[in-house]
């Protein structure tokens, strides 16, 4: 039957013909006939017939071994191993379907033949470099172009070659499209759809027509391109490490093969969209600035600076015309942008590259991106009102969601008391509790003595307690295990009975805590009949830091309290009375934290913000007072942040000696500032926003890795350039710069 079709057909659907043949009948003939009858030898005899009246023999390979059509003397009633047909036609290196530099040539008939020397041939890769213009994007085509003639340039994503009749996915920034080659498709077009493989460049020209079988899962699923004339710009010529399809799976491919291949991982529709998701969000962002309400201008600040003593190391950058002298990469925009106020700017704004020499984690990078602001003459209030216009804008411009405004507003103070973080998740409650008052004196042991030392013992209630096994509360358990990651030495708890007073639990906990058992109820909320009720012991800050991971761990792990942002995009309150985009001010931070390292104070947010007056007022303590800095949190991810600034030499003083700068440094480090002051300058404040973080937000990524192009890694190196890299002795030596020799010291390691 085969050998009675092909003849029929042309040549090129003979080809078709027997690959497909080839492919089944060597898995069905060779490998799996271990007895094989005479119908096998006939078969594979009609087989052999079929080939050869196709154009150009088989060549058909079993690992190392090649059997080629010709080999009539080949025994095929034997077993053998499992080949794979590849088309002779095409010429080239052939590894896992990757086809390097090959021809395909075409006589006047149209039939095609093997001939890399033949000078009338049109070859897969011409000779000359050609640069072909798209006249649409393939993702952008609708029923509006069917009968158009247009033009597409993309990688082939898939190609399916059905014998005849072949079918490729071709792909570009906007999307992917279907592209068809038939029997109305010139000779040389079909062969060259037939041997383009995922992956090549190519440009296509045809006829937008109604697609019979219609795809309604993508965009361009209702019309496919009838192919005219095939153009293959480039091949593929190594292995593809991982699938750049669609289709492919991150979690299936490790993130080291992904940086090491990036150019190969931004072709991938996930990671071009989340390039498109940034540049989308920067544009949106740029317009609220520059729009006629707010009428900021950009200005760029130096990246060659010099260090400061405050914030993170600083990445430096020895100075080869003055020895000995080094620059420093920017933290931040922070001393720039105030002078430039000082300068009359007014309204600045910067879209800034910053630098710090930082231990890294999944949501910071050594180098980064945020959009910096600072305005003068302005409150409080009206920076707070830009900030919400930012955040807006990106939100509805970037994935069509409608953040409720105004935002919440919430003092630092409660936001470490109700739960236990500076940047609290909203969107679910197990709000905490101070419960000092009521169980000071308590006849447990470990409580009293923790308020008597000055320590705190809080508490958090989890309704329907009882979804929450003893077993996962007990030391080796899951949260209990949270606790004790977050610093904490074990975790107490209690469950409230059905009657609302009875406690279940630990003997000698349950009879210190049951004289006081409603008190204790009515005062942990969302306690009552059936719920659970933890307890953190210790110093303040250990018990915020442990009950606020226990917190995020039962929500987000236990009781999945989480919802699903991308299934809210209008922002309102569910079922459960809980915003599903949580954003929300934090507001009246401290000036100052101690450094028990060092044993002084640094400033909490930096030395620049300005104290809370009334906290000053008649000589009061610095030391002691609020800031007036502010933080924006998004679903418990500090997004941005800010302050008004001091504009006062003599405050700015004060402050340095705080911290325990002394004059003499304040001077050498910040002199410029200092005497910008002293030049009349103006009320100010501002904020930036860190633009990779809000990306990630909005995308849905898991790691700020997924929205920068070309990111580091947690050591800060880079996988694909091998950055930082060594350099000769000679350019040491221009920067003044020495190396030293390794030597042994007595422990036997190496000491530089």
């Amino acid at each position: 039957r085969a050998t009675g079709f092909a003849q029929t057909r042309p040549s090129s659907m003979r080809l078709a013909v027997a690959s497909l043949l080839g492919s089944h009948l060597s898995r069905a003939l060779l490998t799996r006939a271990r007895r094989p009858s005479p119908c096998h030898s006939q078969a594979a005899a009609a087989f052999l017939r079929t080939s050869q009246m196709a154009a150009g023999p088989l060549t058909m390979r079993p690992g190392r071994a090649f059997l080629t059509a010709r080999s009539a003397t080949k025994d095929f009633t034997k077993p053998a191993a499992r080949f794979t047909p590849v088309p002779k036609r095409v010429v080239g290196k052939v590894t896992r379907g990757v086809v390097g530099r090959g021809l395909v040539t075409t006589n006047a008939s149209g039939d095609a033949k093997s001939d890399s020397s033949s000078s009338s041939s049109s070859q897969i890769l011409p000779e000359r470099l050609t640069w072909p213009a798209r006249s649409h994007g393939a993702g952008t085509l609708r029923s509006a172009e069917i009968g158009q003639t247009i033009t597409l340039c993309g990688w082939i994503d898939k190609q399916r070659d059905m014998g005849g009749l072949t079918f490729c996915d071709v792909r570009d920034h906007t999307g992917l499209a279907q592209i068809v080659g038939d029997d109305d498709t010139p000779a040389e077009a079909r062969n060259l759809l037939s041997a383009v493989r995922a992956e090549w460049v190519v440009a296509v020209t045809g006829v937008v027509r109604e697609r019979k079988d219609k795809n309604s899962r993508i965009p361009t699923g209702m019309v496919e391109l009838l192919v005219t004339n095939v153009q293959v710009l480039n091949t593929v010529g190594k292995s593809l490490p991982f699938q750049i399809s669609g289709d492919g799976d991150d979690d299936k491919t490790s993130e080291e093969v992904r940086l090491k291949n990036r150019v190969l991982d931004l072709r991938r529709p996930s990671m071009t969209a989340n390039l498109q998701l940034r540049a989308k969000t920067i544009k949106n962002l740029r317009n609220v600035l520059e729009n006629s309400n707010w009428d900021f201008m950009e200005v760029e600040t130096p990246i060659l600076t010099r260090s400061t003593p405050e914030g993170a190391r600083d990445y430096l950058v020895p100075s080869r015309l003055q020895p000995g002298s080094c620059y420093a990469l920017p933290q931040s925009p922070q001393l720039f942008k105030q002078m430039l106020m000082v300068a009359g700017v007014d309204r600045y704004y910067q879209v800034a590259r910053c630098f710090r020499d930082e231990d890294l984690r999944s949501d910071r990078q050594p180098e980064f991106t945020q959009l910096d602001i600072e305005m003068a003459f302005t409150d409080m209030d009206g920076i707070l009102e830009l900030g919400e216009d930012l955040m807006c804008a990106a939100f509805e411009g970037g994935i069509g969601v409608e953040l409720p405004r105004p935002f919440l507003r919430m003092t630092y103070a409660d936001a470490m008391t109700k739960y236990g973080s500076d940047k609290p998740d909203l969107r679910y409650g197990l709000e905490m509790c101070v419960l000092n008052e009521l169980l000071r004196g308590s006849e447990f042991k470990l409580f009293a003595d923790a308020i008597e030392s000055g320590g705190v013992v809080k508490a958090l209630a989890v309704p329907e307690g009882d979804k929450i096994s003893n077993s996962k509360l007990k030391p080796k358990g899951d949260v209990f295990n949270e606790a004790v990651k977050g610093g904490a030495g074990g975790l107490a708890f209690v469950r409230v009975g059905a009657d609302g007073l009875t406690l279940d639990g630990g003997k000698a906990l349950c009879e210190a805590l049951q004289p006081v058992s409603e008190r204790l109820v009515k005062t942990v909320p969302d306690a009552g009949p059936g719920s659970l009720i933890l307890f953190g012991v210790g110093d303040e800050p250990s018990t915020n830091k442990a009950l606020d991971r226990v917190r995020q761990y039962i929500a987000k792990e236990v009781l999945h309290l989480v919802p699903c942002a991308s299934e809210d995009k209008a922002g309102h309150e569910d079922g459960g009375n809980r915003n599903h985009h949580a954003a929300l001010w934090i507001t009246e931070f401290p000036m100052f934290e101690t450094n028990h390292d060092e044993n002084r104070l640094e400033a909490l947010h930096h030395p620049f913000t300005a104290p809370n007056q009334d906290d000053v007022a008649d000589g009061g303590d610095i030391t002691k007072a609020r800031a007036v800095a502010y933080d924006m949190v998004y679903n418990g991810v500090e997004v941005g942040g800010g302050s008004l600034r001091i504009y006062r030499r003599d405050v700015q003083e004060k402050v340095f000696d705080a911290i325990g700068l002394s004059k003499k440094d304040a001077e050498e480090k910040f002199g410029y500032l200092m005497d910008a002051f002293q030049f009349g300058a103006p009320p100010h404040g501002g904020m930036a926003f860190g633009v990779d973080r809000l990306v990630m937000l909005l995308a849905g990524a898991k790691s700020i890795r997924d929205v920068i192009a070309f990111p580091k890694t947690a050591t800060a190196t880079c996988l694909l350039t091998q950055a930082p890299g060594t350099v000769t002795d000679a350019q040491l030596k221009d920067l003044h710069v020495a190396k030293l020799k390794s030597e042994k010291n007595p422990l036997g390691e190496d000491e530089k």
